[in-house]
């Protein structure tokens, strides 16, 4: 690990001239390059000089409890020497959890598909819940949303509803939410007042440039028809709706909300190309079980990751085995308990892998 660092620093000092020389300035492609890669390791330097200067100081309290005879300097350099070797290890763990490798879609914006399961209306309005959820946290982070395809129901819900958020590691802090979300509640739509349990699952894709993912425009089949709304009825009579058919996977992605046939065209390419990349990745994921094994659950869709239970104002999340009691707060936005907490989780179970 220290080898590895030590080359780190001399990366470090090397990018500082880069993007220092003149030469390179003007080369704006170049300079910008450089000032990435020195970004990305600079945190990694910080902590590896005070790990190094704590080396140090760790060092010169031992030559001085070693030469001192007055009592009381001895008990302070114990002290002394108790502490560094405290911050020492404190370090050691933070260089470790830095040099793990980074997931290379944890800087991407996200497409989170949300979908009623089982509990007929009762889940399509649980499954608005979540996407509120989500809108209202990328609210608060700043980050930007476009709603990408929505199939809404009578009463408000949705049977299906696609968004796509924009922000600076979007994915590095949603990637958990992927599983079955359970909710129990006495339904609106229940007049006997018992509580029902019904699901939504939720998937969370990186999106895809394309330069990510290479689609053939033949191995596209592009279908336009009419929108329709809740209950099926007709919402115009243009052909604005657009349904793309991936013919080598079978994937379909429709997008109906916008009016220009263009524009939603534009919205179910998107959805397609994440898609293409998550069949992509779990196809990889699959063939190395011992990397399955070492993420926060196992990530399958199918599992049941979180129960949201209204009488008791109490949402727990079965990965990792918390509970909070305030669910309120939660589905307005405030996920970062939770999210912290799982991101801990994985990040402990890389580091046992690796140790």
């Amino acid at each position: 690990m220290l080898e590895k660092l030590a080359r780190l620093e001399e990366r470090y000092e090397e990018l500082n001239k880069k993007i220092a020389d003149p030469a390179v300035i003007g080369d704006y492609n170049r300079w910008r390059e450089y000032v990435k890669a020195h970004a990305e390791i600079e945190p990694v330097v910080a902590v590896y000089r005070e790990y190094k200067n704590t080396l140090q100081e760790l060092e010169d309290t031992e030559a001085l409890l070693r030469e001192e005879k007055d009592p009381e300097l001895r008990e302070l350099a114990a002290e002394e020497l108790a502490a560094l070797k405290a911050r020492r290890e404190k370090l050691t763990e933070r260089l470790k959890v830095l040099l793990l490798p980074k997931d290379p879609n944890d800087e991407k914006n996200v497409i989170i598909e949300i979908r009623a399961g089982t509990g007929g209306e009762e889940a399509a309005l649980f499954a608005g819940d979540l996407l509120r959820m989500y809108l209202k946290y990328a609210e608060r982070l700043g980050w930007r949303t476009e709603m990408l395809s929505s199939n809404p129901t009578d009463l408000g819900g949705f049977k299906e509803a696609i968004v796509l958020i924009e922000g600076r590691g979007a994915y590095s802090r949603l990637k958990f939410e992927s599983g079955v979300h359970r909710v129990q509640r006495v339904p609106e739509t229940e007049a006997s007042g018992r509580i029902h349990t019904s699901a939504a699952t939720v998937a969370v894709l990186p999106e895809a440039e394309e330069v990510d993912i290479a689609i053939d425009p033949k191995d596209l089949r592009i279908d336009v028809f009419c929108s329709t709304g809740p209950g099926g009825q007709s919402v115009n009579t243009t052909q604005s709706a657009v349904r793309i058919t991936h013919l080598p996977t079978g994937i379909v992605v429709s997008c109906q909300d916008e009016k220009s046939q263009h524009k939603n065209r534009d919205k179910a390419m998107k959805v397609l190309r994440a898609r293409l990349l998550d069949r992509a990745q779990q196809e990889q994921q699959e063939a190395i079980a011992q990397e399955r094994r070492s993420q926060v659950g196992t990530g399958d869709r199918s599992e049941r990751i979180r129960t949201y239970n209204f009488p008791q104002n109490r949402v727990t999340d079965h990965r990792v085995g918390l509970t909070l009691y305030r669910l309120e707060e939660v589905l307005e936005g405030d996920l970062d308990e939770l999210i912290t907490a799982l991101a801990a989780q994985h990040q402990a179970e890389r580091l046992r892998q690796i140790s």
